[in-house]
């Protein structure tokens, strides 16, 4: 993928094959960057998926807390729900959502994308901070509560800074699904100006040819991203993962 990015399409399919080009062409990059279409690609892609990972990392840690701290009313079945929800085929709920954006003029928006992907988002991070808060001792709240603390200062000041490394694993898998996510993206939008990176992939192969380059430089700067989030956030990830899957 990445060789080819380099080539032209002419040496893409030429005979005998050759896995690196004698010239390196950036003209399929600078095909990309220079296309304001394009790049909106990009700024869509980035604006919902910071989105979803701010607003899923924040109603997870909240609902986390009460479900790892406290007893109330329902609970089991609300967990029943949430783990339920992960089940659910993403396919089975295309129809109805599209119908339900268009019903709430949520169609071909940022919102209408984010909060579709809040609903498979949010399961799996509430699962996941649940089981990191569970791991934590109940001694930090006790002491901060005989300090003074409120629920709201135990959990921002104490709880949160220790579970970094799960909100992390969580963020950076959050992230992953909103910019990866094409099936959705795909049908709840239906303007250039609103395309996210998959689609914007989608749309190189034309009805005579395919503009393969590009593509492939396409699907380089986006695969960036995440690469550069794994390699930033790797030790977090690891341990966040880990400690998460542990049911206490």
């Amino acid at each position: 993928m990445a060789a080819s990015s380099f080539k032209s399409n002419t040496e893409i399919f030429e005979y005998p094959p050759r896995l690196i080009t004698d010239t390196f062409s950036f003209s399929a990059y600078a095909g990309i960057l220079g296309d304001p279409t394009k790049v909106r690609f990009f700024i869509n892609s980035y604006v919902v998926a910071l989105a979803v990972v701010g607003l899923t990392l924040v109603v997870a840690i909240l609902a986390s807390y009460a479900f790892s701290r406290y007893e109330f009313r329902f609970k089991r079945p609300i967990n029943i729900i949430i783990v339920s929800v992960q089940a659910v085929p993403p396919i089975t709920l295309l129809i109805p959502f599209f119908g339900l954006m268009v019903t709430l003029r949520l169609y071909n928006t940022y919102q209408g994308l984010i909060l579709t992907y809040l609903v498979f988002t949010l399961p799996y991070a509430i699962i996941m901070l649940t089981g990191y808060f569970n791991t934590l001792p109940r001694d930090l709240d006790e002491a901060a509560r005989m300090d003074g603390a409120g629920p709201m200062t135990v959990l921002w000041r104490i709880l949160v800074p220790i579970a970094i490394p799960g909100i992390v694993s969580v963020g950076v898998y959050t992230f992953m699904i909103a910019w990866n996510e094409y099936l959705f993206a795909l049908t709840l939008t239906r303007t250039d100006d609103m395309r996210t990176v998959p689609i914007g992939i989608q749309l190189l192969m034309g009805q005579n040819s395919y503009e393969w380059n590009e593509m492939m430089a396409m699907s380089i700067l986006g695969c960036v991203p995440v690469l550069l989030l794994f390699l930033f956030f790797q030790r977090y990830f690891i341990g966040g993962m880990t400690a998460g899957a542990v049911k206490s």
